[in-house]
């Protein structure tokens, strides 16, 4: 199984822009490219995806904390590919406190057994480079830098100056540069890169990308490291699948709403449930279904289209009202509020909780969490923990009363608790985005609900 992850000194290096340049040239080369995420990512992925044609898998050690599972889940993936890629997240060595491998890149090559490129800025530096490299190299004994590239360079001087200053010090080889070029880079929003959906425009980028990658990178060598990770000496982990055969499970997926696990999905149909895609910005009532399940995404970029789609939010009403459990992840929590406020302008939304969701200038919540239920609820019984990330740019006023105690623990203590997550009949949402294969069982308890 070919593979390489490509990784960072730090978040800002140009990690994203050059793996999708290397997917595209790999792309161009006429190879089945199988990308994957660390971290609970959903925009990078749509990117991988537009790129390679193969939905990008998120690989989460905080998320999924069992190192065979994420192992078995990548192999599976990656098997039928040339050559599996893996995106980073952060530095190197980040993630949740100061153990290098607490759900951090590092860890997810260590687990995948994959040859790590790390990307270092080429903007203002020369012989430092080599530094970077270096400590990197050396800083865990278990996992080598298997090749450097590049990023930002000014002209083919400025590269050679680095490339001779690391590979003078290291016995690390540079593969290659990415020239810096204003045309390449990406466009950001408050939660991150633009997400595809909205970017078709994108396409000649990437083909640029593509063909840079292929003129400064050494593609060849870049593929000769490719085949030297250690084969996954794995057993899938046996996982106890419910038959819930026969079960309709529409899931919004449109411009506003399209943030999901892949697996998370692909974990739904081995149940035998069937899923059903819909549209809150341009169908006019939600399909006939057993179970409602609306992802995060970006409802208040489209928040008037969302209001004036008045037969959509009275169809997913209606359906709460007579019972029908619905599940709702972020910016289906925002959908599901009385309305969304910003900019001096308020939407009508659902209406199922009482409530509205307001933009704010900053961050309100980041970085992993456990849940635990104060009372059972459609994703899980009373006290059990259940793991899951936050990432928004809004609050939610309401006066209805949470359901789940929420706390972030670093290095073993708790740094912060909260409340949050509303139920209202068999209707469950909150900010959490959470991934199935933590514990199937999650599945059990929700689709269960639709035979009660």
């Amino acid at each position: 199984m070919n593979k390489i992850l490509i990784a960072a000194a730090s978040s800002g290096a140009g990690k994203t822009t050059i793996t999708l340049g290397i997917m595209r040239a790999l792309k161009q080369r006429g190879l089945v490219v199988q990308p994957f995420k660390v971290g609970p990512d959903y925009i990078d992925t749509n990117y991988h995806q537009a790129i390679t044609g193969e939905a990008s898998i998120n690989l989460d050690s905080f998320l999924i904390d069992d190192e065979d599972m994420l192992a078995a889940l990548f192999q599976k993936h990656g098997k039928v590919a040339d050559i599996s890629v893996i995106e980073g997240v952060m530095g190197l060595f980040d993630g949740l406190g100061t153990h290098r491998d607490n759900a951090s890149t590092s860890f997810i090559a260590k687990c995948t057994k994959t040859p790590v490129i790390l990307v270092v800025d080429g903007k203002a530096i020369s012989t430092s480079a080599a530094a970077i490299v270096d400590g990197f190299n050396r800083f865990d004994p278990e996992l080598a830098i298997a090749g450097v590239i590049i990023n930002r360079v000014a002209s083919e001087n400025h590269f050679s100056l680095i490339k001779g200053a690391i590979e003078r010090y290291t016995d690390v080889p540079v593969l290659g540069y990415l020239p810096k070029n204003a045309a390449v880079a990406l466009p950001e929003r408050h939660l991150g890169l633009v997400p595809q959906e909205e970017m078709a425009e994108l396409d000649a980028k990437w083909e640029l990308l593509g063909d840079l990658i292929g003129e400064h990178v050494d593609l060849d060598r870049l593929l000769e490291i490719s085949k030297t990770g250690a084969d996954l000496d794995i057993t899938s982990p046996e996982i106890n699948v419910p038959d819930f055969s026969g079960i309709r499970v529409a899931y919004a997926l449109d411009a506003a709403f399209h943030f999901y696990y892949q697996d998370n999905l692909e974990l739904i149909r081995s149940t035998g449930a069937r899923l059903i895609p819909f549209s809150p910005l341009e169908d006019r009532e939600v399909p006939e279904a057993d179970f409602i399940y609306i992802g995060g995404g970006f409802p208040e970029v489209f928040a008037e289209r969302l209001a004036k789609n008045k037969t959509m939010r009275e169809s997913i009403l209606t359906a709460h009202e007579k019972g029908k459990p619905v599940y709702a992840e972020c910016g289906g929590l925002m959908y599901l509020g009385s309305s969304l406020e910003m900019e001096d302008e308020c939407y009508e939304m659902v209406g199922v909780f009482a409530g509205v969701s307001k933009m704010t200038t900053r961050l309100r919540k980041f970085g992993y969490c456990i849940a635990e239920p104060l009372a059972d609820t459609l994703i899980g019984e009373k006290g059990t923990a259940i793991r899951g990330h936050e990432f928004h740019h809004s609050v939610f006023e309401t006066t209805e009363k949470p359901c789940m105690k929420l706390l972030k623990k670093r290095d073993g203590e708790i740094v912060k608790e909260w409340y949050g997550g509303y139920q209202k009949g068999h209707t469950f949402a909150s900010y959490l985005h959470i991934h199935f294969y933590q514990n199937p069982a999650i599945l059990t308890h929700m689709f269960g609900a639709c035979r009660k």
